[in-house]
């Protein structure tokens, strides 16, 4: 079964934020606590982790702005 890799919430009132670098290419594979990506949102950078070992598959490409929630890939 795929691990989903939603957008998080970086604070109450975030409500999107933008995808600005993948660390990995899609295809690649990923090892669990490996620095996935990174997004901004209201002035600040998240750095993000993931959160499972696998095959990495991106659904939202660099630089597209997302609402919370929003897929932005799976690990298989």
């Amino acid at each position: 079964m795929a691990t989903e890799i939603l957008l998080p919430s970086l604070g109450f009132s975030m409500t999107e934020a933008t995808v600005a670098e993948w660390h990995v290419a899609s295809g690649a594979s990923v090892a669990e606590g490996e620095l996935l990506y990174t997004i901004e949102a209201e002035k600040s950078a998240q750095e993000v982790e993931a959160p499972a070992s696998g095959t990495l598959t991106i659904l939202v490409e660099s630089g597209n702005t997302v609402d919370v929630g929003t897929l932005l890939a799976t690990i298989s």
